[in-house]
């Protein structure tokens, strides 16, 4: 049987589209993860950046690689409902923690987050991935936008530089341009959303989000995790998280000691 905050329809939908919303996911864990944002914002970490280029409005923050040194975060990881549901629709036994994210956009904030995939900035092969895009305040024009069945394309997209808008990789030939989903008439989905609410999402799915030109906070906290096919993979340069020192090759199963297993059947 599927965990109770699944249907079998949401294991199918997340199969098939690669997105699907799930309410109430982190409900109990709202408070605790504003806590850990507050104090990942007041002391950030080396992975954190600015996403706004010179002139533009509002503050867009966002940070990794943190859980070890928040506790807030490192609790709702391992205490929360979302290891189990990420088994589920990954049709995983185990779930390993990849890494923790936060992304913030401030009032007034007109940029929005570029198309984007997010596979191939990582290190890891296999398709039993999920990450969970998780607000803490309500969302209603600034939530996540992915392109079902994006997951699915026969090239992965381009990886790109947020600001400097130029590729990740030398190797540009093995990968398709960004595409511009509004234009192109793609299938996005985007989901208003209440505080605890996320949305969860295969690592290759394209996606994005709008700015936010509410009179409100868009805090968002993001957990990427992996399942049981998920193998080290050499990409032809420094990927994003880094994690430098790993010591992996080709093949290698994620060092549990780095990443643990947060999930066993």
């Amino acid at each position: 049987m599927p965990h109770a905050l699944l249907t079998q329809a949401d294991i199918e939908t997340f199969q098939r589209d690669g997105v699907v919303l799930i309410k109430g996911l982190f409900a109990d864990w709202v408070d605790l993860i504003r806590d850990g944002i507050a104090q990942n914002m007041e002391a950030p970490g080396p992975h954190a950046a600015e996403n706004l280029k010179e002139g533009e409005q509002g503050r867009f923050f966002d940070d990794y690689c943190n859980w070890q040194r928040i506790a807030s975060f490192e609790k709702v990881i391992r205490n929360s409902e979302a290891a189990a549901v990420a088994a589920d629709l990954m049709s995983s036994k185990s779930v390993q923690l990849f890494h923790d994210h936060i992304l913030v956009k401030e009032p007034g904030t007109s940029k929005p987050t570029p198309w984007h995939s997010d596979g191939p900035y990582y290190f890891t092969a296999g398709q039993q991935n999920v990450s969970f895009w998780a607000p803490v305040d309500p969302v209603r024009e600034a939530s996540l936008r992915c392109v079902a069945g994006s997951h699915l394309w026969p090239k992965p997209v381009l990886p790109t530089r947020w600001l400097a808008e130029t590729s990740f990789y030398p190797n540009e030939e093995d990968y398709m341009p960004v595409p511009d989903p509004d234009s192109e008439g793609m299938d996005i989905r985007e989901f208003e959303m209440e505080p605890g609410d996320a949305v969860a999402f295969n690592f290759n799915i394209l996606h994005g989000a709008r700015g936010n030109e509410a009179a409100a906070r868009r805090r968002a906290f993001s957990l990427r995790l992996v399942g049981d096919d998920a193998l080290y993979t050499e990409r032809p340069g420094p990927t994003s998280p880094p994690f430098p020192g790993h010591g992996m090759k080709e093949g290698d199963r994620l060092r549990e000691d780095w990443f643990p297993v947060i999930y066993q059947r």
